[in-house]
């Protein structure tokens, strides 16, 4: 783990000298869709990379594509925008920020659930992993933001990021979202350190890949495949990101 996450450094710092020379406005753009695109497909949305795009920059209908897909990509979007807001001003990352996040995340869909803790119990489907019942809510989620205010400023940002992905997940705060806005929470964190987002794949053996490293966690208590795997993804964006630039 020291070594990958020693070698992302190395390319983070690399990486922020070609921003300063050849970033631009139009490769962020592109790799917003891309990440908003790969975070939906891993929950089953079945809009195109194009699709996507014309959905989100040109207001396009997609014929024989759901409202919800519609708006899954929409709201991602927004979503992506209010992060990026909170890290440029410095905004902290609270209980209320979370809903706010998780609100947009549901903007349109569930408009009863947006925003606020499940009061009901919840089943993860194809999962072994049984979530905490809602009475349990409250006291997990101020755990978890302890543990943020804790490790925030001491805990590798890669580690970080995986420790509050993977909490979240786990807690299951809500009765939907609740992938997507760990994935976004998990990008607001390397965004506040100067990361671009990072992308996790949502074909399909990326995506097991991805259940069964969550699911150690949830069902062995063992953090290290999962740290593992999305410090991996955070590399393979660096890796590709300073291709793009010209590396």
């Amino acid at each position: 783990m020291d070594k990958l996450l020693k070698e992302i450094d190395l390319l983070k710092t690399e990486l922020d000298l070609l921003r300063q020379q050849a970033d631009n406005q139009t490769i962020r753009e592109a790799l917003k869709i891309e990440f908003l695109y790969e975070s939906n497909r891993i929950e089953g949305n079945t809009l195109t990379l194009r699709e996507t795009q014309l959905v989100v920059n040109e207001g396009f209908t997609i014929s024989g594509k759901s409202m919800r897909e519609h708006l899954e990509a929409i709201n991602h979007k927004e979503a992506i925008l209010f992060i990026e807001d909170m890290a440029s001003k410095k905004i902290e990352f609270s209980a209320y920020t979370l809903k706010q996040l998780h609100a947009l995340v549901l903007y349109g869909i569930d408009r009863e659930n947006a925003g606020v803790y499940r009061k009901v119990p919840v089943m993860i489907a194809g999962s072994p992993y049984l979530p905490p019942q809602p009475y349990l809510l409250e006291s997990m989620m101020e755990n978890y933001f302890l543990f943020y205010e804790s490790n925030h400023t001491t805990m590798h940002p890669v580690v970080l990021c995986a420790e509050m992905h993977e909490k979240l997940v786990t807690i299951h705060p809500f009765i939907d979202g609740n992938g997507r806005t760990a994935r976004l929470v998990m990008n607001l964190i390397l965004l506040q350190h100067g990361f671009p987002l990072a992308i996790i794949g949502g074909g399909y053996e990326n995506r097991i890949a991805y259940y069964t490293a969550l699911e150690s966690v949830q069902t062995q208590q063992s953090k290290t495949d999962f740290i593992l795997f999305i410090a991996q993804n955070v590399k393979e964006t660096l890796l590709r990101y300073t291709k793009i630039l010209g590396k």
